[in-house]
């Protein structure tokens, strides 16, 4: 029997899997997925201040459309021998949609190890058990892009914040375009802001910043930059500086390995890529999976093409702000981009215990956001 592997259990991988079971029907295709966690984790929900809701059981999702759960780290990709090595024991595939996604870029700085971050969902629990029950707190988040304002204006409704960034302004990768509304709501929640730092050391009462001074906290949260899993390396192909993999428009890195999400690079239009996060790796995943399935079975391969890009950057009790296009134009801010931020955190979560549901968002459609 045909085998298509995915490796890994985030968004990409759900609907890879998703996706290859949709082509297959009734024919006779074995779906594995691999990863080592029972749960399919919502990272852009780790911000919020309970973390087991961003915690969907995969046997709920993978069950009941016949895809297995291999609970495994893989830590060897054979891609001439196809197959993978996962905690010691090998698995052959016919196809491997590589989807293992991204993790957080670790400082090499004293003290590093009293780092909190919410890259992670035990990351988010740890952090949770570090602020409960305190009242009064300081917390320093270093990193002003779209993970550190989510956390510093999600925290700043319970404590002091300091939010450390190296650039000369918050939100750099993100333009001018929201910069206003977000610097009228890190204001507007008190939220400080050491602009063109970082920080040198990290100490039990704080941290200190590169020009010397301390800053006293009771929690130091990293939230500043990601890298595509390690495994990408062992695929050969190019991979461009954030680790990922080059891929073509049918996604296809390299012979019989499809990625997807944060471990692929793939082309928006002329002038843009992809990049990490779920509204790309969910449409990214449901192609790959496709692909893998379809390159077996005889069925017409599809090339990616997402939906336009949008961003929406929660913003705690000041609200959210929703932007369009690359030049990120805001369209929705304050509660009218709040309501919609949770609209967007309810429909990234695949049906559970559904199967007709599940197999039906997996196909290959492109759905513009409604905003």
């Amino acid at each position: 029997m045909a085998h298509v592997v995915v490796v890994g259990g985030g968004f990409a991988g759900v609907w890879s899997a998703a996706a290859a079971a949709r082509v297959r029907d009734t024919a006779d295709l074995r779906i594995t997925l691999v990863a080592p966690g029972a749960d399919l984790v919502l990272r852009p929900r780790l911000y919020e201040p309970d973390p087991e809701r961003a915690a969907v059981p995969l046997k709920g999702i993978l069950g009941p459309i016949g895809v297995e759960h291999v609970r495994a780290q893989v830590q060897e990709i054979d891609v001439l021998g196809r197959r993978v090595v996962a905690d010691g024991s090998p698995l052959a595939y016919d196809r491997l949609v590589l989807a293992a996604g991204s993790r957080l870029v670790r400082p090499d700085l004293p003290g590093a190890e009293r780092l909190f971050d919410v890259d992670t969902l035990d990351g988010a629990r740890r952090l949770r058990a570090r602020l409960r029950d305190r009242d009064g707190f300081t917390a320093v988040v270093v990193g002003a892009g779209y993970a550190g304002l989510e956390v510093a204006t999600e925290l700043a409704g319970r404590g002091r914040v300091v939010l450390v960034e190296r650039a000369g302004s918050v939100a750099p990768e993100l333009g001018f375009g929201p910069l206003p509304a977000i610097e009228v709501a890190l204001d507007r929640l008190g939220v400080e802001r050491r602009l063109g730092a970082t920080v040198r050391e990290v100490r039990d009462g704080g941290a200190v910043l590169d020009d010397g001074s301390l800053v006293p906290a009771d929690v130091v949260v990293w939230t500043a930059g990601l890298e595509a899993s390690p495994l990408a390396r062992q695929v050969p192909g190019e991979r461009d500086g954030l680790g990922r993999l080059a891929v073509d428009a049918h996604l296809r890195a390299h012979g019989a390995v499809f990625a997807a999400g944060d471990v692929a690079a793939a082309r928006m239009d002329g002038d843009h890529w992809t990049v990490q996060s779920c509204q790309h790796a969910v449409p990214m995943g449901k192609t790959a999976g496709h692909n893998a399935a379809a390159d077996l079975l005889g069925v017409p391969l599809v090339e990616f093409a997402p939906a336009p890009y949008v961003t929406d950057i929660d913003l705690g009790a000041a609200g959210a702000v929703y932007t369009r296009g690359w030049d990120r134009r805001v369209a929705l801010s304050g509660a009218e981009g709040k309501w919609v931020k949770r609209w967007l955190m309810e429909v990234i979560q695949p049906p559970v215990d559904d199967p007709a549901a599940l197999l039906g968002s997996a196909g290959v459609v492109t759905t513009p956001v409604p905003f």
